[in-house]
């Protein structure tokens, strides 16, 4: 860990799936990442990327499973208080999914879905969170994608709960605006926002970085993923892939262009 990571930062990713042992094997084939289990009271694993925590992989609870809960990832917000954070999002329109609730030696959590019905957590971490400043390197989560029911309210409310500002936009034609945002001050974008195809549910899309997208989507189909777009260029010259893992969870790679 280098330097103090912003609040309204992201800096932890857990994946909830049907498979630990067989999504462990498959990113770790994939992008590398190591686990280590986390001694505590539930079975947790931790990802690390070059030894660094990176965020957790947990089993989809049979009850979830039952009632067509599908893979998935999560990705958490650093705030300073947690609670202060649910109550304002729930003035915001939002619903709580998970209550406040401390994680030894970690933080305070929860997970929310905002207005428009997307998923995602807060943490205050009891001492400084994971994660550095500056651009993400290889192995680590570089973008962060919302797509929405309306780009302009889902903006309006991250604003308002995280201070997130627009870094840039631009037309992407008959698909609309897609709006660019990131922390007051840092100069790195963590993503993006735009208004989803009506039959798609509102949800949040992870960007690994890898070295070569092109390989690395030839690695997710030999390793049992699925590329569901791309690979493809972005503007600025980088290349994307948005794939889903072996049970089912979206995730989508990036690499920056040379």
């Amino acid at each position: 860990m280098s330097g103090t990571v912003p609040l309204g930062r992201f800096v932890w990713y857990d994946l909830i799936t049907s498979d630990v042992e067989g999504a462990a094997d498959f990113y770790s084939n994939l992008v590398g990442w190591g686990t280590t289990p986390w001694e505590g009271d539930q079975p947790y694993l931790i990802w690390t990327n070059r030894e660094v925590p990176l965020g957790g992989i947990v089993s989809l609870p049979e009850e979830a499973r039952q009632s067509g809960a599908a893979a998935h990832w999560v990705a958490y917000v650093a705030v300073p208080d947690a609670d202060a954070t649910v109550a304002k999002a729930l003035e915001l329109g939002a619903k709580v999914l998970v209550s406040a609730t401390d994680i030894p030696a970690a933080g305070r959590f929860a997970v929310l879905q905002d207005p428009q019905h997307a998923v995602f957590a807060v943490i205050a971490p009891f001492e400084e969170p994971p994660g550095h400043e500056g651009p993400p390197g290889i192995g680590e989560f570089s973008w962060h994608e919302l797509a929405t029911q309306d780009q302009t309210a889902a903006f309006d409310f991250y604003q308002k709960l995280f201070g997130w500002e627009t870094a840039d936009s631009y037309d992407m034609g008959e698909m609309g605006i897609y709006h660019m945002y990131g922390c007051p001050g840092t100069g790195t974008p963590l993503g993006g926002m735009f208004d989803k195809p009506k039959d798609v549910p509102s949800s949040w899309l992870l960007y690994v970085r890898v070295d070569d997208v092109n390989q690395a989507a030839a690695k997710v189909r030999e390793l049992g993923g699925t590329v569901l777009n791309g690979p493809m260029e972005v503007p600025g010259g980088d290349m994307v892939a948005q794939c889903l893992d072996p049970q089912g969870a979206a995730f989508a790679l990036h690499s920056a262009a040379e």
